[in-house]
């Protein structure tokens, strides 16, 4: 009976639609699900080889910190682009065109020889990239109303399990010394395979029409500011996780080779655990105050990995981090998605314009710091942003 009723809200949301377009709301779950896998997969495949493209390219930590940024720049720059796509065309079409394009810019990634190739190819992978997020968390979203119940940390969890899942296969890639252009094409036919499955059974709909030309970018204000901001610390701490871990257990730990996708994949696992768990414990919690416990999580791992450089202190850091991080981002997608002021996929890319900063400035500011001292104090650098998410939330009525 809920199942029916709530197609039933899905036709006369989308009334231009097809009847024989819509799935059930598990099915619908499930598909979307499996797009944040896809994302979080071919996203792994990069981060996993980040050690070997630096090692192969002779790149100091410097270069390496300035090269990174060229791909949250490309995420950054298409922001408004991306939510006036999806709000004019829908998310299910913009997800189902641009998650192909991704891996495909992934396989890119791959043929780099020189620094600038390197930058050139992560600036396309965050272009689409960017329009896969907004798409994706927008399906999330209108999902998540299908329910009437906390479902996006959920989501958010096939993404880091994806994650953990990339992790694991980038250990196996390096140690099969497979080079990384075929280890990613090998991605991009299971999510091409993946997306000729699922994408039927996305949240059907057109998008919205609207009577007047919309700016290209309309600063965010208010309560989708305040979200940008919580966003935009915890943002900072993944990127300098996702990108740097394998260095920082390479360099720092002194893990040997085979070890050395452990911090990574510690830290993507907990992040995965804790998304599935996230909503029960929103529930029971509340959001402001399970963010607030996430912050103090955070700083607690990343200061534990920095003053005890070691295998088994260092990986247990980073599964703090991971529990830290985890319902953040979920969180402040949910609320801006249903803001009621602006349309969900415009809120989303509003919030993200903002914490996607986070992104862009987290990552270079790893290298930069690393190479004006060592890589050891710019993680412990990137441990306060966790402090600053437990301060800002208790001021933020936002969310509740």
């Amino acid at each position: 009976m809920e199942d029916v009723k709530a197609n039933q809200e899905v036709i006369d949301q989308t009334a231009n639609e097809p009847v024989l377009a819509l799935s059930s709301p598990n099915r619908i779950r499930l598909a979307v699900s499996l797009f944040y896998f896809g994302q979080g997969i071919a996203f792994a495949s990069w981060a996993s080889r980040i050690p070997d493209i630096k090692h192969s390219l002779n790149l100091s930590d410097g270069k390496l910190g300035s090269i990174l940024l060229a791909l949250p720049l490309g995420q950054l720059i298409t922001m408004p682009i991306s939510g006036r796509l999806v709000t004019k065309y829908g998310s299910k079409l913009i997800l189902t065109i641009t998650a192909p394009l991704y891996v495909l810019a992934l396989s890119n990634l791959g043929l780099a020889t020189a620094p600038w190739h390197l930058a050139a190819f992560l600036f396309l992978f965050g272009v689409v990239g960017n329009m896969c997020n907004i798409a994706v968390n927008t399906q999330g979203s209108e999902a998540e109303k299908l329910f009437g119940r906390p479902i996006m940390t959920s989501f958010h969890g096939a993404w880091s399990i994806a994650g953990f899942t990339g992790a694991l296969v980038g250990l196996l890639m390096v140690n099969l010394h497979i080079i990384p252009y075929y280890h990613f094409w090998i991605i991009a036919f299971l999510i091409w395979g993946n997306v000729l499955l699922n994408y039927k059974h996305l949240v059907p709909g057109k998008g919205a029409k609207s009577e007047r030309k919309p700016k290209l970018f309309t600063m965010p204000e208010g309560a989708l500011l305040q979200l940008g901001i919580i966003g935009f610390c915890s943002m900072a701490t993944e990127g300098a996780m996702f990108d740097w871990s394998g260095v920082y257990f390479k360099e720092i730990v002194k893990a040997p080779t085979s070890l050395v996708i452990l911090g990574y994949a510690s830290f993507m696992v907990m992040m995965a655990t804790g998304r599935f768990v996230g909503d029960k414990i929103i529930e029971k919690l509340g959001r402001k105050k399970t963010i607030q416990i996430s912050g103090l999580i955070i700083s607690s791992g990343m200061f534990l990995s920095v003053f005890l450089p070691y295998i088994i202190p260092a990986t247990i850091g980073f599964m703090l981090v991971g529990i830290g991080v985890s319902s953040i981002v979920p969180t402040v997608y949910s609320v801006a998605g249903k803001n009621g002021k602006v349309a969900p996929g415009i809120a989303i890319a509003m919030v993200s314009s903002v914490s996607y900063l986070g992104f862009l400035m987290g990552p270079p500011l790893i290298g930069y710091i690393s190479a004006l001292s060592s890589l050891q104090y710019s993680y412990a650098v990137i441990g306060v942003f966790g402090l600053l998410v437990s301060l800002l939330v208790g001021k933020i009525r936002a969310i509740d």
